[in-house]
């Protein structure tokens, strides 16, 4: 559309932007502060999804913005709606994703007298996004919001920022609309390609981790086929378990908080570490216990990252290369392997498979059996979402992922992300099945947004590891104070009862044999559900009790 011949206000002319951009949803909680950005979404064909709070709107942007690729859009007023939705943007930014975050401003003239919910957004917002402005004049509009998708997209994918004050959006002009931004080409030179078949070539005991926000089909089958030729493992970053299907035999595990301890050892063994997309933060390393950039890493790290930045902020890389992980990852495919990591990889996987083996844990129902059934019984292509929390832990070790776009879930450790990224994916993908996964706390610092899913009919359905505690505090605080709990008790409401004066469905679990016919009838509903698992306290962790943690805090005591 050219705008040039027609006048619209600053509201319209965003839009506008926004929908030459590919935008079909955005994410919202309504403000006086931006009534011409609702205005001009009226008929714009632009679905507005109103939500309960900011911070829940800030992360189905987010998670918008891992399934798609593209930047996700929320929209929320100025002041504590703009600090309400850092939680989403702090999400984004730690996870890479490319997301902007609109927010309404007071207007021009009251700037500098702190007018009513003023706040200095540049200030507010410097250390989280990868750009923060304020567009004070409506003729720039559409530059502004081609630079915020372009830099939201380049690089390393993150959060933009813009600020939009109300007498500008609400003032008119006749201005001509911008084409969409698009990504920027990053291909890797036929040298970079041979410089990582080469130190594919000298390696002892590689190790391939594919990271990074964005990711595709065809990136997994390249990963697969990479992986095969050279039967060289594969260990994926922490929450990124849907980049390669994790029945293939070169499927090794996950690299993060609760790892195996023998991929773990794995990682300290390797003489070579291929990092395509990751930046071997600490999670991935076990706070550099087993690689630390501070003694020398003792192998070889080729690093492939869209952003030349990234490169040699934590490591040496040899070679460091700035090219998209994707396309690298078609490039090594298509090259003939020229020697077997057989029987380094044989050895991981056997690993994998018996950490895979379900440890019992105490109570009636057990989280370890519930996801091993959610393992073998949901479609291949269901997506999963969680929060924060040790409830979480069981997901990473249990399930197997098949297919991309399966995984939601926070590498910055956010409580209460399940159940907005679980909105915006089946939002995205209504026909398939999505299931958030959430602790009591967990879905508690969002539970309001059930009415999000009731009001915008996306029928998800929730499972709730209810036992009473934030949990993961409390292990630490076992570990560190044993037997002096405090602050980590917890209250819940009756989760099943709460579906239900939303006119969804709702179960309380008691029994393991109760799980698969309530997990039946919840989707069979065809409206939004949730299953309240009630477990036993002592089951704190997938790899140890209550009272195993305090007891050996006290022995070491």
């Amino acid at each position: 559309m050219d705008g040039s011949n027609s006048t619209r206000h600053g509201g319209q002319i965003l839009v506008d932007a926004l929908r030459l951009n590919g935008v079909e949803r955005v994410f919202s909680v309504p403000g006086e502060s931006f009534l011409a950005v609702l205005d001009g979404l009226y008929d714009s064909g632009i679905q507005n999804i109103v939500c309960r709070q900011e911070g829940g709107a800030a992360m189905m942007a987010e998670a918008h913005g891992k399934l798609t690729g593209r930047p996700g859009i929320a929209i929320v007023t100025r002041g504590p709606g703009a600090t309400n939705a850092s939680a989403g943007v702090h999400v984004a930014r730690q996870d890479s994703t490319p997301m902007i975050l609109l927010v309404g401003q007071i207007a021009r003239a009251d700037r500098d007298r702190e007018a009513f919910q003023e706040l200095d957004y540049r200030r507010v917002f410097g250390g989280l996004a990868k750009w923060v402005a304020e567009i004070d004049d409506i003729a720039r509009i559409p530059e502004y919001i081609a630079r915020a998708f372009h830099l939201a997209m380049s690089g390393r994918p993150g959060p933009v920022v813009l600020a939009l004050p109300e007498d500008m959006l609400s003032a008119s002009a006749a201005i001509a609309d911008l084409p969409a931004a698009r990504p920027v080409m990053n291909a890797p030179s036929d040298s970079a390609v041979d410089a990582v078949v080469d130190a594919l070539g000298k390696a002892q005991r590689p190790l391939i981790v594919p990271g990074g926000s964005v990711w595709s089909a065809r990136a997994a089958d390249d990963l697969a086929r990479l992986a095969e030729a050279w039967q060289a493992p594969v260990a994926v970053p922490f929450r990124r378990q849907d980049r390669m299907d994790n029945r293939l035999p070169q499927y090794v595990g996950d690299l993060g908080v609760g790892m195996n301890p023998a991929l773990g050892a794995a990682l300290r063994q390797a003489d070579l570490v291929i990092s395509l997309g990751s930046r071997l933060g600490d999670t991935l390393t076990d706070g550099y216990a087993l690689m630390n950039p501070a003694e020398g890493q003792g192998r070889r790290i080729v690093m492939v990252h869209p952003d030349p930045d990234q490169i040699g902020t934590l490591w040496r890389a040899d070679p460091g290369i700035c090219a998209d992980p994707q396309a690298m990852l078609a490039a090594l495919a298509s090259r003939k392997a020229t020697r077997s990591f057989a029987n380094w990889t044989t050895g991981l996987r056997a690993a994998y498979e018996d950490w895979q083996r379900p440890r019992p844990t105490p109570g009636a129902v057990r989280m370890e059996e519930v996801i091993g059934w959610l393992s073998a019984n949901l479609p291949d292509d269901a997506v999963l979402t969680n929060g924060a929390g040790n409830y979480a832990a069981f997901l990473h070790r249990y399930f197997r992922f098949k297919q991309v776009f399966t995984q939601l879930a926070p590498t910055s450790g956010s409580m209460g992300y399940g159940l907005p990224a679980a909105i915006a994916a089946k939002l995205q993908m209504p026909e398939r099945t999505v299931v958030c996964l959430a602790g009591d706390g967990c879905l508690q610092m969002t539970v309001n947004e059930l009415s999000t899913a009731a009001q915008h009919g996306a029928n998800v359905i929730v499972i709730v590891a209810n036992n009473g505690q934030y949990g993961t505090i409390r292990m630490h605080q076992e570990r560190h104070y044993p037997g002096r709990v405090s602050g980590t008790g917890l209250a819940a409401p009756d989760f099943a009862a709460l579906a239900r004066s939303y006119g969804g469905h709702g179960e309380t679990v008691t029994a393991q044999a109760d799980f698969p016919d309530a997990f039946a009838r919840a989707k069979a509903a065809h409206r939004l559900a949730v299953i309240d698992l009630r477990l036993d306290p002592e089951a704190l962790t997938s790899s140890a009790t209550l009272s195993q943690i305090r007891a050996q805090a006290t022995a070491r005591d």
